[in-house]
C-alpha cells in the first residue's frame, strides 16, 4: 500500500470514529439546559425570526450587548433550515469539530521535521478524532466547538508566515506573493473568532510574544511592526459591524461586550467578582457561590475557611449574606463593600491574589476531571468515602482526571521534543497566555475556557508519537 493510500486509510478510519464518538455524546448525553445553552438559542431565534438581537421584557423585545453575536449566527443559520432544534445544532458541531480534526492534523505536521510530517499528521488527527473534551462540547449549543475551529484556524493561518519558518525566505529568491497577507488572513479569522469568544485576540498577542522573540533584532523591527500593524487591521474589521450596531442601537461604544455581561441598566458585581479573585480557586466553589449569585441563596457553610482572614471578616460577609438571601439581589452598597473587602485581603497578602489563587486556578483550568456536561459528580476527595458512596461515579471522574493529566504531560513532552523548531513558539505562548489571562481575570475558573488550548494541546501531544527516521551507515572495508 502506497504512503498516500495509508493516509487516506487514517483519515477516513479517524473520522468514521471521531464521529461515532461524537454521536454518542449527542444521543447519550445531550446537554440541553447546560450552561448558557438556553440563553445564545433565545438570542439566536429571537434574532432570526423578529430580526432583534435581543430578549424579552416588559411585554416587549430590547436589544442587547451582553454576548458577542458569532455564535448566536452559527445558531439561527441552522436553525433557519431546520427549525429551533437543538440537536440539528448538535449535529452542526460535529461536523464543525471533524474539520478541527484535520487542521489539528495540520498544525501537528507543520511542527513535525519535514521527514515525520506524514507521522505527525496521523498521530495528530488520531488524537483529535478520539479526544473526548473536545468530542463532549458538540453535546451542548455553546460556544466551545465554533471557538475552538477557528482557533485552530488561525493558528494554522500563522504556521504559514515566517513564523511557521525558521527562517524567512530572500526576498530576491521569494516566489511571487498571491493573496492575502498570512497576518492579515491571521487577523481576520481572529476577529471571526473574537465574535464568538471575545478573549479570542489573546491568540494575536501570542503571536506577537512569539514574533518578538524572534525578530528582537532592531534591523528586523520593521516587520515586526508590519506584522502586527496588518494583524491588528484583520482583527478590527469583522468587529466593526458588530460594533457600529451598538453605537446606533445602544448609542455606546462597544467593540466586544460588557465585562459582566450585565443587561442594560444592571450593576455589575465588580466588588464581589474582586472578592472571590482573592480566594475562589476550585471549580466546586464556582457552582456554590459565583453562578448562584442573583438567583439562589448562598450559604456561609459552602464559603471554604480560606475566604476569611479573621473572624471579624467572616461576620462581615455573614452579615452582607443574610441580607442579600432575603432579596437575592446584591444591592450596589453591598457589592461595593465586598470590593473594599477585597481591597483589603489584597492588601494584607498581595502573592495570595496576584500569584497563589492564580497558580491554583491555573490547575483547575486544566486538571479538572471535565465531567461537566456528563452525569457524575466530578468529585475524588476523600477517595475512600466517593469510591463507597458511588464506584462507578467514582471510576469515570478518576478515569477523565487522569486523562487530563496525561494530555498535559504528554503535551509537555511533546513541547520538549519539539523545541526550536519553527511554529514552537507560537503554540508554547498560546496555552501561556491564554492560561495566564483567565487564571487572573476570569471571574470564574471553568475548564471549558481553555478548550480553544487543544488544537495547541494535540499537535504538541503528536511529535510524541513521532518518531524520527533513524539513518543508518555502514562502513567501507
Amino acid at each position: 500500500m502506497t504512503a498516500k493510500a495509508k493516509m487516506r486509510v487514517h483519515a477516513v478510519l479517524a473520522a468514521s470514529i471521531g464521529l461515532a464518538l461524537r454521536l454518542f455524546f449527542v444521543l447519550k448525553y445531550p446537554a440541553t439546559d447546560s450552561g448558557d445553552a438556553p440563553f445564545y438559542i433565545e438570542l439566536a431565534w429571537n434574532w432570526l425570526k423578529r430580526g432583534i438581537y435581543g430578549f424579552a421584557g416588559n411585554g416587549s423585545l430590547a436589544p442587547v450587548d451582553m454576548r458577542v453575536p458569532g455564535y448566536p449566527a452559527f445558531l439561527a443559520a441552522v436553525f433557519a433550515f431546520a427549525g429551533r432544534s437543538e440537536r440539528t445544532v448538535m449535529f452542526a458541531q460535529i461536523a464543525v469539530d471533524l474539520a478541527t480534526c484535520f487542521l489539528i492534523a495540520l498544525i501537528a505536521t507543520r511542527l513535525a521535521p519535514v521527514e515525520s510530517r506524514r507521522r505527525a499528521a496521523i498521530a495528530g488527527l488520531w488524537l483529535a478524532a478520539l479526544c473526548p473534551f473536545t468530542a463532549n462540547y458538540t453535546a451542548v449549543a455553546q460556544t466551545e466547538t465554533l471557538a475552538t475551529f477557528l482557533s485552530a484556524l488561525a493558528i494554522l493561518v500563522l504556521l504559514n508566515s515566517d513564523l511557521g519558518r525558521a527562517k524567512p525566505i530572500p526576498s530576491e529568491f521569494a516566489p511571487a506573493k498571491r493573496g492575502l497577507s498570512p497576518w492579515f488572513l491571521a487577523g481576520v479569522i481572529t476577529g471571526f473568532g473574537t465574535l464568538v469568544r471575545p478573549e479570542t485576540p489573546l491568540l494575536l498577542l501570542a503571536a506577537g510574544l512569539a514574533l518578538l522573540a524572534k525578530w528582537w533584532h532592531p534591523a528586523d523591527w520593521r516587520k515586526l511592526l508590519r506584522a502586527s500593524v496588518l494583524m491588528g487591521i484583520g482583527l478590527v474589521l469583522p468587529l466593526l459591524p458588530w460594533a457600529a450596531r451598538n453605537w446606533t442601537t445602544l448609542h455606546k461604544v462597544q467593540f466586544l461586550s460588557p465585562r459582566y455581561s450585565e443587561l442594560p441598566g444592571e450593576q455589575p458585581p465588580v466588588g464581589f467578582s474582586a472578592w472571590t479573585r482573592t480566594w475562589l480557586w476550585r471549580f466546586r466553589d464556582v457552582y456554590l457561590v459565583t453562578w448562584k449569585l442573583d438567583d439562589e441563596e448562598i450559604s456561609m457553610d459552602d464559603i471554604p475557611a480560606s475566604a476569611f482572614d479573621s473572624a471579624q471578616e467572616r461576620s462581615r460577609v455573614a452579615d452582607l449574606l443574610e441580607v442579600y438571601n432575603d432579596t437575592l439581589t446584591l444591592s450596589p452598597n453591598q457589592d461595593r463593600e465586598l470590593g473594599r473587602l477585597a481591597r483589603e485581603r489584597t492588601g494584607r497578602h498581595p502573592l495570595r491574589t496576584y500569584l497563589k489563587i492564580p497558580l491554583l486556578r491555573s490547575l483547575t483550568l486544566w486538571f479538572t476531571p471535565r465531567v461537566e456536561l456528563l452525569p457524575y459528580s466530578g468529585h475524588l476527595w476523600p477517595i475512600g468515602a466517593q469510591w463507597e458512596d458511588d464506584p462507578v461515579d467514582f471510576s469515570v471522574t478518576l478515569a477523565f482526571f487522569m486523562l487530563s493529566a496525561a494530555y498535559v504531560a504528554l503535551a509537555l513532552a511533546g513541547a520538549w521534543l519539539a523545541r526550536g523548531r519553527p511554529g514552537w513558539a507560537l503554540l508554547i505562548a498560546f496555552i501561556a497566555v491564554r492560561t495566564l489571562f483567565l487564571a487572573t481575570f476570569a471571574d470564574a475558573p471553568e475548564p471549558r475556557y481553555v478548550l480553544e488550548c487543544f488544537p495547541a494541546i494535540l499537535a504538541l501531544t503528536a511529535q510524541v508519537f513521532v518518531r524520527r527516521r533513524q539513518l543508518s551507515s555502514t562502513g567501507s572495508g
